[in-house]
């Protein structure tokens, strides 16, 4: 099939599948068309366990063509950091700065290590050949917070303004240390550069400190263009160009794109939305923002459950992926755990933030898509499918029951609703 008629075709599922949850389940967007998702590839594959071929080859072959890794990574993403970022106020995160640094940072890196060492002895356990190099690997791509997923979650639950502005922000800076780490870890598993002190800086100064500052660069530029026109459909349009261009330029010098595009964001979002908007071009901006957002959301999450369709299960494997979610879990909890209880002695936190912090950590598209740009080895199948499974119980379970945790912790607070009844 030809690209256009891919993409119409994924486009088409989602709008169906928006449609009967929309209808039927009323669940949040992104969640209800996973889990529709989900249930349709669990029927094909059920359909063929009994001799009922209604396509799965096809829908497999297509979902193949489909590089999840590029599509994600090096399309969607951008526009969806973006989207995010745009909607954060720079105050709200100033207060939170020590918050956000510890958990994008160190805990991140604890995390990447408790989890690989715990994958390492349960995979042996399980009698599945993977070795220690490649757990740390798992750890790395799992333990930072996906942005996408938790921006898009948190909008359904009445998460306290400080809470969610550490979960949020963490979860859009933690990406740069993730990807240094992943990027580290794979390096000395593939055995392609010697990995040293210097090496580590240098990749972190590529990285995380070339891509803020890229970012802020072409932040400014686009600042300066708005600044000097009053028409919201060439600003909507120099916000594209901000998005598409910064992040090419991003992949093409080799920093991150990510954290580019988030600190380009957040500066259109406080300072341009204030000194180089009007009152309408504001409001167009924030509309079409909006609609990309909900558009990609729904389309990133439904491929999530169509991907079902091509991993190649087996019982020690699921087994694998379950116990890896206790894992996950864990780590989440220690890191978090840890951090918070050092930064007590000199600031305090809100009631059932280590609980809330922990829950609402989700994993989403950019860790199954890390796993997937993990090249041919053997243990690649063992780390997909773990990420998978791990990344469908977050979004599903924790994300779904996220807001339900924070009605208990908060009685007062009445947890966020977008059902539409006819």
């Amino acid at each position: 099939m030809k690209l256009f008629e891919i993409t119409a075709l994924l486009m088409v599922l989602t709008a169906l599948f928006s449609f009967i949850n929309y209808r039927v389940l009323r669940m949040p967007t992104t969640i209800g068309v996973m889990f529709i998702a989900l249930v349709a590839s669990l029927g094909i594959v059920a359909l063929g366990w009994i001799g009922v071929d209604i396509g799965q080859s096809n829908v497999a072959r297509i979902l193949n063509a489909v590089d999840f890794n590029q599509t994600l990574l090096h399309g969607m993403l951008s526009f969806l950091l973006f989207a995010g970022a745009i909607k954060i106020k720079l105050d709200d995160l100033t207060r939170q700065k020590w918050a956000i640094t510890v958990l994008a940072t160190a805990g991140v890196v604890a995390s990447t290590f408790i989890v690989g060492a715990l994958t390492w002895f349960l995979l042996g356990f399980l009698s599945i050949p993977v070795s220690f190099i490649y757990c740390l690997l798992f750890g790395a791509l799992i333990s930072p917070t996906d942005p996408v997923a938790v921006i898009s979650i948190l909008k359904t639950a009445e998460v306290p303004k400080n809470l969610e502005t550490k979960i949020a922000g963490e979860s859009l800076f933690n990406d740069g240390i993730g990807v240094v780490v992943f990027l580290i870890i794979l390096e000395l598993a593939m055995g392609e550069h010697e990995i040293t002190l210097g090496r580590v800086v240098l990749l972190f100064l590529e990285e995380a400190v070339g891509g803020a500052v890229l970012g802020l660069g072409i932040g400014v530029l686009a600042y300066q263009m708005l600044k000097r026109v009053n028409n919201y459909q060439l600003e909507v349009i120099i916000t594209l160009a901000l998005v598409m261009g910064g992040y090419a330029l991003a992949d093409r010098i080799h920093t991150s794109g990510p954290l580019a595009i988030v600190v380009a964001g957040l500066l259109i979002g406080n300072h341009g939305r204030a000194f180089a908007m009007s009152e309408m071009t504001r409001q167009h901006l924030d509309d079409f923002w909006e609609l990309v957002d909900e558009i990609l959301n729904a389309l990133l999450f439904m491929l999530i459950g169509l991907e079902l369709l091509i991993m190649p299960f087996t019982t020690a494997l699921l087994i694998a992926g379950l116990l890896a979610i206790i894992i996950a879990l864990f780590a989440r909890l220690a890191s978090v755990g840890s951090a918070i209880l050092l930064m007590r002695t000199f600031r305090s936190f809100s009631t059932g933030a280590i609980t809330i912090l922990t829950w609402g950590g989700l994993r989403g598209g950019i860790s199954v898509a890390l796993a997937l740009s993990v090249p041919a080895v053997p243990e690649r199948t063992t780390i997909v499918i773990i990420t998978y499974i791990v990344v469908v119980f977050s979004i599903g379970i924790q994300g779904m029951t996220l807001g339900k945790l924070v009605s208990r912790i908060y009685p007062d607070v009445k947890e966020r609703s977008y059902e539409i009844r006819p």
